[in-house]
């Protein structure tokens, strides 16, 4: 891909997202306003790279992670997408594969002062073939060797969230989950670095862990948001583990937000549709940028309820993270 005529851009710029492959066009079009690269022959968008930006308390721009160590694995070699401190989302390897998950189950409701998720954390779009085989080009970069199989997703959230009196930190694995059947992580892989960026992701970019559950790190082409196409709000597209709305990237008038137009914890307050009326309240976004989904809990996060393992269990392998140790050099 052509690094030529690159021009940094810092004010605000129309980006579309083009083909998905297989036949699937995601016609996202918006306005980001924030500092990006632009290859102007082929639509090459750099994005700041994530890495290092993790924190101890609520900060902008940063993971607020309750983990600190880390010692679990991930990608184990990087490609020309990474550019110093930019990365290419276009220039990523995908991983192979238009696998259906025609038994994708999940359901929403509301009961009292409580919303009820159950699901089986099955994508109700296609994902890529995993594990990620040899004759795959990401699997020069990244061997996941995890598959995909179902769980038992029980999440009773609170139907109308109240801001903590102060954020607590993002664990590693759920902290969100998508209406699309998917859990939604924080943005770091298994070594603490900009998962995004480094690892391998199928075409909705998403990837199964070592028990199996798939999951997105950022925002997914594959969440339907027609809010975001018609350039107005985007639509809700999941919760948070402590009830707060997921919406995709396009604020109020269809303007795409970025990190710097959100909080701490990637969210602000305005009035929005919830719960079938209008009502000011806090709620988060997706965001093309680092750190994707949340930087930290506004509100309480609940914990998953216990139940009995689904049927097809789950089939974990390799070190926790699920990839091989990086060669020695």
């Amino acid at each position: 891909m052509s690094r030529r005529n690159t021009i940094l851009i810092t004010t605000i710029a129309a980006i579309s997202i083009g083909a998905l492959g297989s036949g699937a066009t995601v016609g996202f079009v918006g306005l980001i306003a924030t500092q990006i690269v632009i290859e102007a022959s082929a639509q090459e968008i750099l994005l700041p790279l994530g890495d290092g930006k993790i924190s101890s308390g609520p900060e902008l721009g940063s993971v607020y992670s309750c983990q600190t160590q880390f010692g679990g694995a991930g990608a184990f070699r990087d490609g020309d997408w990474i550019q110093g401190n930019w990365w290419d989302p276009n220039g990523i390897p995908v991983v192979d594969g238009e696998v259906l998950w025609p038994n994708s189950e999940i359901s929403v409701s509301v009961s009292d002062d409580l919303r009820l998720i159950r699901a089986n954390n099955l994508p109700s779009h296609p994902t890529g073939i995993y594990p990620i085989g040899a004759q795959d080009d990401a699997y020069q970069y990244d061997r996941n060797p995890n598959s995909i199989s179902a769980q038992s997703i029980v999440l009773d959230l609170p139907a109308v969230p109240t801001i903590a009196a102060s954020p607590t930190c993002l664990p590693m694995g759920m902290i969100g989950f998508s209406l699309t059947g998917v859990a939604i992580f924080n943005a770091l892989d298994g070594m603490g670095r900009d998962a995004p960026a480094h690892e391998i992701l199928d075409a909705c970019g998403g990837h199964p862990e070592r028990t199996g559950q798939y999951h997105y790190h950022g925002l997914s082409v594959c969440i339907e948001d027609p809010g975001a196409m018609a350039e107005r709000h985007s639509e809700l597209v999941g919760f948070a583990l402590d009830g707060f709305g997921i919406f995709g990237p396009a604020g109020e008038d269809g303007v795409w937000l970025t990190t710097q137009n959100l909080d701490a914890c990637h969210g602000h307050t305005h009035s929005i549709n919830w719960n079938g009326t209008g009502r000011d309240i806090f709620h988060y976004h997706l965001t093309r940028d680092y750190p994707y989904t949340l930087g930290c809990f506004r509100g309480t996060p609940v914990a998953q309820m216990e139940q009995q393992a689904p049927t097809l269990g789950s089939r974990g392998g390799g070190r926790p993270g699920g990839r091989p140790p990086p060669p020695r050099r």
